[in-house]
């Protein structure tokens, strides 16, 4: 099947490395206030521009004089991140890229990024956040598959309590275990390959960095 991507630009950090490239290749662009200054580096030209602009100086408005823009009050009910996502989706979007979504300044921002992105997989779209550096996918009952480079790092934490969690492709395997909320017992894993993980119960976010080898 034929998926409709679309990666939401945001302001958070970005690094342009080969994994991202390949990720939103063939994507469709929205971006989201301030998460504009990405585009050049990724060689998109978003098909829409939302946000209060707070976060975008007249430089970066006077660089992209055609992209469609969607202006919003700064006292609205959901970040610009948000409104982005609800643009893509309503455009038929099925896959979505979060690219700035991890780190930056405001960790309020950065951990809401993470909760929206499980409540978006909750309703069945295929979800990934990036910094370039670092990458996020939500973990909810099933089974998931990140390609890792050997000797990479990567962590699990769960926003509940986890049954049924397989490991599988790591130096730290786990088989059908229970991981209790709160456990730092899935933060700091190797990964010996593709990494794959299966969840029975319960929701988490996978965070891997696939430049990282500290721990190899």
């Amino acid at each position: 099947m034929i998926r409709s991507t679309y990666t939401i630009l945001l302001g958070g950090a970005l690094r342009l490395t080969e994994r991202l490239e390949k990720a939103v290749a063939g994507s469709r662009f929205i971006a989201a206030d301030g998460g504009m200054r990405h585009a050049a580096a990724l060689g998109a030209v978003p098909e829409l521009w939302v946000g209060d602009f707070d976060s975008t100086d007249g430089e970066l408005l006077a660089r992209w004089p055609d992209v469609p823009r969607q202006p919003y009050p700064p006292a609205k009910n959901e970040t610009d991140g948000e409104i982005a996502t609800a643009e893509a989706i309503a455009r038929g979007a099925d896959r979505l890229i979060f690219a700035g979504a991890l780190g930056g300044e405001r960790s309020d921002h950065a951990l809401q990024h993470l909760f929206h992105a499980i409540s978006l997989a909750m309703k069945g779209l295929d979800v990934l956040l990036t910094s370039g550096d670092e990458e996020a996918v939500p973990l909810l009952p099933g089974h998931v598959r990140l390609d890792l480079p050997q000797g990479s790092l990567f962590s699990i934490v769960g926003f509940s309590a986890l049954e049924g969690l397989d490991i599988l492709g790591a130096r730290y395997p786990l088989n059908d275990f229970h991981l209790p909320f709160g456990s730092s017992r899935t933060v700091s894993n190797v990964a010996e390959g593709p990494v794959e993980i299966h969840l029975k119960s319960g929701k988490a976010m996978l965070l891997a960095r696939p430049y990282d080898f500290s721990g190899a």
